[in-house]
């Protein structure tokens, strides 16, 4: 690959799931840009974005209990779930104009329907989750869903869960059939591809050490490829989407947004069944309630995934600590992110998270053993030799100061971008890459601000629902969401 030309319009550092979408956009919106990708690893959608290092997947919040929380006078707040509900049909609209464009060929590759449920175990659950049905079921972005503690009825539903329960166990599940599975390292790959083939220069094996603001204004990148060669690009508009790594990147800008943010970054185990006779029994991804202290990101769950064509069962997750910032990162990583800028932050959160700190410490010492056993209130009847344990991808919690105090752990995705608007980073976790469409238009809203009015009408072409709540225009919503369903695929 030459580097003589080392001017572009945009560079987006990393090749996952948001800088494939904000790429896509571009090009779509603007295809006289020039576009650039550097990625440190040999192909696209390696880390967070890769199939295998995040289960869940398909965040729709159909069946995701910590969207919903109780509050004080009994009753159920359902505003996060119709909030990331309305961004993952954003999602689905993108991808279906990618379809029948012919930008994204054989949706099955990456999405497929399958029921979201969710499931509680005792008195106080059960009234819980009737609640949260009662305030989710009469609204149209959620029709369809019902209710039981009917144990035959489970027996139909999930019969993998309710095998081998004792008598008399009180048992309570809602199910969806509108959900889907979506395979986002597939579709990176996918998204990256058709990029490449509309003349994108993607750089794989390419590691970004720097990134630095030119006397014009301008960002300069310092790349080392592979085989040690170094080389600088410089861009009007940079876009750090390297996941754990956007983090390093942030700070080397030096640009004021990016004082006063830490990164906590959290590993993840999840088991994997290795009895297909087993994973083809079940057929649900069902969401259960984490246990008490347990932060958002442990809430247990058994998905039904669709991974390289086949049907698989995975179990999880159980929480874990290293300090690499990536699953591919440095032991360093944690240490290099302590700045005197954010020293205080990140003490404050220490102090403040003890009990997180002492629930990852519990986590790290489970045996295999011990997390089969611990699934068993999933699985009443797994059996050990039928189980195995793959190591999630890294994520990187934000750290920073907000309403809320000193050094407050975020948990979620956070876009941080310059004044100016020439600069961005992702950082953060779930529900990411399924509100990734969302996030990027934020991006863009934010970035690109004297561009969006001439943008608008393509945007409009490409999601028909911008700039209108789909949770305030019921006809709109049936509309689109069997359009997509149709372009997509997931009918049955």
């Amino acid at each position: 690959m030459s580097n003589k030309q080392t001017t572009t319009d945009v560079i987006l550092i990393g090749a996952g799931i948001m800088s494939a979408t904000l790429g896509t956009f571009i090009k779509e919106l603007s295809p006289e840009w020039n576009i650039k990708v550097f990625e440190k690893l040999d192909k696209a959608g390696e880390e967070s974005s890769n199939e295998w290092n995040n289960a869940g997947t398909g965040h729709s919040a159909l069946c995701e209990l910590n969207y919903t929380p109780q509050l004080k006078d009994g009753s159920v707040d359902i505003k996060k779930a119709i909030n990331v509900n309305e961004q993952f049909q954003v999602s689905r609209q993108f991808w279906s104009y990618l379809v029948d464009n012919n930008k994204i060929k054989n949706p099955e590759k990456f999405i497929m329907p399958i029921p979201h449920m969710s499931m509680v175990r005792g008195e106080e659950n059960v009234k819980f989750l009737k609640k949260r049905f009662e305030a989710l079921s009469n609204n149209h972005l959620f029709e369809g869903m019902e209710f039981s503690e009917d144990p035959e009825v489970l027996k139909q539903w999930m019969p993998v869960v309710m095998e081998g329960r004792k008598e008399g166990d009180r048992i309570a599940a809602t199910k969806i059939n509108s959900g889907t599975d979506v395979n986002f390292g597939a579709l990176t790959r996918t998204l990256m591809d058709s990029l490449d083939k509309q003349g994108v220069e993607i750089n794989y094996n390419h590691s970004v050490t720097d990134v630095k603001r030119t006397k014009e204004g301008l960002w300069e990148v310092k790349v080392k490829s592979a085989d040690g060669k170094l080389a600088t690009h410089t861009a009007k508009f940079v876009f750090l989407g390297a996941g754990g790594g956007s983090l390093h990147l942030l700070q080397k800008t030096g640009i004021p947004e990016s004082k006063h943010i830490g990164g906590f970054p959290v590993s993840g185990l999840f088991l994997v069944c290795k009895n297909q006779e087993v994973a083809d029994k079940h057929h649900a991804k069902i969401y259960g309630k984490a246990s008490v202290g347990a932060p958002p990101m442990s809430v247990p769950h058994l998905d039904t995934r669709y991974i390289d064509g086949k049907k698989s069962l995975l179990f999880g997750p159980f929480g874990g600590f290293s300090p690499k910032f990536l699953k591919t990162g440095s032991n360093m990583d944690l240490f290099a992110s302590i700045k005197p800028n954010n020293l205080f932050t990140l003490l404050a959160c220490g102090a403040k998270e003890m009990g997180l700190t002492k629930y990852l410490v519990g986590q790290i010492m489970l045996s295999q053993k011990q997390r089969v056993e611990e699934m068993r209130e999933f699985i009443p009847n797994a059996k050990d030799e039928d189980w195995e344990t793959v190591i999630a991808g890294q994520r990187v919690q934000v750290i920073k100061d907000t309403d809320k105090g000193k050094g407050t752990l975020q948990f979620g995705t956070e876009i941080i971008t310059s004044q100016d608007g020439s600069v961005a980073a992702l950082l953060g976790a779930s529900p990411g890459a399924s509100t990734a469409v969302q996030v990027m238009l934020n991006v863009m809203n934010k970035c690109f601000a004297s561009e969006m009015p001439k943008w608008e009408p393509k945007i409009k072409e490409m999601i028909p629902s911008y700039g209108q709540k789909l949770v305030e225009n019921e006809e709109l919503f049936k509309q689109l969401h069997a359009a997509s369903t149709k372009s997509l695929k997931l009918e049955n």
